[in-house]
């Protein structure tokens, strides 16, 4: 950039010396009197700082252009080895499978509700102590991953969230005595919102295509959560249902094996590089980031936001399936309705990228929340079980989209050397939507029945509008 503006102003000097050179070889100009000398260059001095000023001003609009223009593609170019990129793809097919296995647990406990207060012979407010008992495990995991972070690094974390995991499914697999078998949703909410919070933080940290690769992660978290109700409500019409957690063990064992071969005990600072990718400098006071992200309201904020999404989400993935055998008299094939929510959830996360660069992310997610808000009015009071069905699908495509998108209006706000720590907190805070929300409704169905689940909903969805009005647009230094 130096060089270009140099290489415009060098023809200026020697107009100004050309110029110079014939002020003085006028005739008088060395010959003449005293008058001469001082009078005749006056006028040549005037026109020359005159052109000097033009040049100047014209070569400042040549480099600002120089620079508006070359500034954009030096930062979208990918100047990174193919060894550079195929790695990152490697580390993000790592979380992505996380992110499955993640979708996949919240995706099992629909289909098998019904089948486990018929084993354990209780009632709705009695199983909701399993999304109380969770809720316990994900607010520990949230409170805990920024330490752990710090002392342990990226690759121990992870990995230690995915062995949590393998310890909770293998006790839930044997069908153990009530209090051990909610105990165990304590231990795998502490390694969900450990990974969860890992995924998330690591993928907001990459400058290359990080909006779409974050899309990418939550469908990979709805095809979980879809395919987890298929084999669920298979398992949940035979004697041994306890043996679908067999199934999650084997995925939670391959997810902890992949962790290791493919970040081991790494840093993110250590991953990043290894797709050629520095990370953001750290702040001054590295020590207490904690208590710098809570001082920051835009944290709290979408903390919020999430946790009521996260809520809704498992809400209706989960209690949807008693809703329409109780309400709408459908039979144990009503489990496939948790599947249909799902995979509109992933369908919704791909398939609306476009639609959310085109309108805005900001603007949208408004959009979506009023059309889903008017489709579960429809699911409420139309009596029709097939009607209500289509209708449960297009809401998860509708709100697939909800929770990239917050990810990433995380990533513009928030300041980059507590994006890591910040993202870790709301994941990890708003999994703990995932239980309340959940317990509240089975609180309330207790009292007023099953039929309370979608005007809940619709008050739930409101609240969501409210708070993402609340995060800012753009970030405030």
């Amino acid at each position: 950039m130096e060089q270009e503006v140099l290489s415009h102003r060098k023809p200026v000097a020697s107009d100004e010396q050309s110029a110079i050179e014939m002020t003085t070889l006028t005739p008088g100009g060395e010959t003449g009197g005293n008058s001469s000398r001082v009078s005749r260059p006056s006028t040549p001095s005037k026109s020359l700082e005159a052109g000097s000023t033009s040049v100047k001003s014209n070569t400042k609009n040549i480099a600002s252009e120089t620079v508006e223009c070359t500034t954009p593609n030096d930062e979208k170019a990918d100047t990174r080895t193919k060894k550079q990129r195929n790695t990152e793809r490697i580390h993000f097919a790592a979380l992505c499978w996380c992110l499955f296995l993640a979708g996949w647990n919240d995706g099992t406990t629909g289909p098998l509700l019904p089948r486990i207060q018929e084993v354990y012979h209780v009632g709705f407010t009695i199983v909701s102590l399993i999304f109380i008992f969770a809720c316990l495990g994900f607010i520990c995991g949230a409170l805990a991953n920024v330490h752990l972070t710090d002392r342990l690094g990226f690759g121990k974390t992870i990995i230690f969230g995915s062995i949590l995991q393998v310890i909770a499914y293998a006790l839930q697999s044997a069908a153990p005595p009530f209090p051990v078998f909610v105990m165990a949703f304590t231990i795998n909410g502490v390694g969900i919102a450990l990974q969860d919070a890992q995924a998330n933080g690591f993928v907001a940290s990459l400058k290359h295509d990080a909006e779409a690769k974050m899309g990418v992660l939550h469908a990979a978290y709805g095809a979980g959560a879809f395919v987890a109700p298929l084999v669920a409500t298979q398992f949940a019409q035979l004697q041994r249902w306890s043996f679908h957690y067999i199934v999650s063990l084997g995925i939670a064992l391959s997810n902890t094996i992949v962790l290791c071969l493919i970040f081991g005990t790494k840093t993110q600072e250590e991953c990043l590089r290894m797709v050629g990718q520095e990370a953001a400098p750290k702040g001054q006071d590295d020590k207490s980031s904690f208590n710098s992200i809570l001082r920051i309201k835009a944290v709290h904020f979408l903390a919020f936001f999430i946790l009521v999404y996260v809520g809704v989400e498992v809400t209706i993935g989960g209690w949807i399936v008693t809703f329409m055998q109780d309400v709408r008299e459908g039979g144990p094939s009503a489990g496939y309705v948790s599947s249909g929510f799902f995979g509109g959830l992933m369908l919704g996360r791909v398939l609306l990228l476009w639609v959310n660069r085109k309108v805005g992310e900001r603007r949208v997610l408004f959009i979506y929340s009023i059309l889903a808000i008017a489709l579960e009015l429809v699911i409420w009071l139309v009596p029709s079980l097939i009607g209500g069905a289509v209708a449960v699908s297009i809401v998860g495509v509708l709100l697939g989209p909800m929770y990239p998108i917050a990810m990433n209006q995380a990533g513009r706000v928030l300041p980059q050397w507590l994006l890591t720590g910040s993202i870790g907190w709301i994941a990890g805070f708003g999994q703990a939507g995932s239980a309340a929300i959940p317990f509240i409704t089975g609180a309330i169905s207790a009292r007023h029945g099953i039929k309370s689940l979608q005007p809940l909903l619709i008050a739930m969805m409101g609240c969501m509008m409210v708070l993402w009005f609340l995060v800012p647009a753009k970030r405030r230094d």
